[in-house]
């Protein structure tokens, strides 16, 4: 199915609604407008929307068959309320928006007015530049709608060049979840390990890394837990153990705030790897009792 060409309303021009914008655009959509409030918003609408008017919401909503919402979670809700509020969205307007958290219901407010709702969420992660725009090419993007909306929203996918994936209104949350802990804890991980090896003297930490990273990321995507390497799958308590000795003096002399990080972080990650590991019990057991937040004998604060 085709989407027919609609004039499209861009309420928050930050890094996913501009892109989207440009791509939908590119397909022969009209952009009617666009809602900015930061100066990098109204920079990165100039880039990515050249020639598209910078508007109030109310002359978005009223000039636009189809809006799209691309503002923080917390205020897509009081967003949608208070359009819906005005009474100036036409009955049959096609409403999209794309945060991963929420399904359709959070666009309750203008279903009862007669809009058409779609919850579509590109999973990948934004610049808000234009190498985005070929990173949306096979791009998976989870999208709930009522069961007559789908062919819709499948459309607006395959226009900006993904792959279609329904998902319950229930299971957004996890969805998103699984999302976010993929892929923002990933950046939390790379970056501290990018600080200790700076930290010791390397002068590119990010390049140092990165033959390791990305192979390790090719073999779990593939293979899942089968993937994992190192001390903890092995059950090298004594490695274990010069791990945490080491990353506890990296942290004691890190800077205010953040005492504690990495260690924290290292702990954490390797109790999940014990747990995906098949190992003896009583090796099990000597690196569970490691790898506690306060082993025995920790001096409390």
């Amino acid at each position: 199915m085709t989407a027919p060409r609609l004039g499209i309303g861009v309420i928050g021009a930050g890094r996913v609604g501009a892109v989207l914008g440009a791509a939908l655009r590119a397909e022969g959509h009209g952009i009617t407008g666009a809602y900015a409030v930061s100066d990098a918003s109204r920079e990165r609408a100039e880039d990515l929307l050249p020639g598209v008017p910078l508007l109030d919401v109310p002359a978005l909503v009223e000039r636009s068959e189809m809006l799209l919402l691309a503002v923080p979670d917390d205020q897509l809700g009081p967003l949608a309320a208070g359009i819906a509020a005005t009474g100036l969205a036409p009955g049959g307007q096609l409403i999209v928006h794309t945060s991963g958290r929420f399904g359709t219901e959070v666009l309750a407010p203008l279903a009862e007015a007669g809009s058409a709702t779609i919850a579509l969420h590109p999973a990948m992660t934004f610049t808000g530049t234009r190498a985005d725009l070929s990173r949306l090419i096979g791009c998976p993007m989870g999208i709930t709608a009522a069961p007559e909306l789908l062919p819709i929203a499948a459309a607006l996918v395959v226009e900006l060049g993904g792959e279609a994936e329904v998902i319950a209104e229930g299971d957004r949350p996890l969805y998103h979840a699984s999302l976010a802990h993929a892929a923002n804890h990933l950046v939390v991980l790379v970056d501290q390990a990018r600080e200790s090896l700076s930290r010791m003297g390397i002068d590119e930490p990010g390049a140092y890394l990165r033959p390791l990273l990305e192979a390790a990321l090719e073999e779990s995507l593939r293979r899942g837990a089968k993937a994992l390497t190192g001390p903890v799958v092995r059950g090298d308590a004594g490695t274990v153990a010069a791990h945490l000795e080491a990353l506890a003096d990296l942290d004691a002399t890190g800077a205010p705030g953040e005492r504690g990080d990495v260690t924290d972080t290292y702990r954490a990650l390797a109790r999940a790897a014990l747990a995906r590991a098949r190992l003896p019990e009583d090796t099990r057991s000597a690196l569970d009792a490691l790898l506690q937040d306060r082993p025995t004998g920790e001096d409390h604060p």
